[in-house]
């Protein structure tokens, strides 16, 4: 393993070290707020990768150039950026967003109703009611 291969792979290493701390804090937290940031550091990462994934060396927008009597110039396939994934990407931060303030309201109406946002707290309460 050279060492381009490990430079040039970094953002999959980023991926995979938020995936994992993601995973772990949805995993080990009890504080349902820590589990919401843990969801989000998953999505990121999930965002990041298939970002990473869309991107080509020395390929340009998908903007269609002009040449000097305005008519489109051709354009190969592999100059270009491939746009839908990160139209996807958008997508998925908006599904990222709603989710987000969803889970947020209902931690408020779980903190009112129960007084804690810890699950063995709330458990305990809800065996008692």
């Amino acid at each position: 393993m050279t060492i381009n291969m490990v430079y040039g792979h970094l953002e999959y290493y980023l991926v995979a070290i938020l995936l994992v701390m993601g995973l772990y804090g949805m995993i080990a937290s009890t504080n349902l707020m820590r589990k919401v940031m843990a969801m989000n550091i998953m999505q990121v990462a999930v965002i990041v990768f298939f970002i990473s994934l869309a991107s080509k060396q020395g390929a340009m927008a998908p903007v269609l150039p002009l040449d000097e009597n305005h008519h489109v110039k051709s354009v190969l396939a592999h100059e270009v950026v491939n746009p839908l994934p990160h139209a996807l990407m958008l997508t998925a931060i908006v599904v990222s967003v709603a989710t987000t303030g969803l889970a947020l309201a209902l931690l408020i109406r779980i903190n009112r109703h129960f007084g804690s946002l810890e699950e063995s707290v709330i458990l305990e309460k809800m065996v008692k009611e």
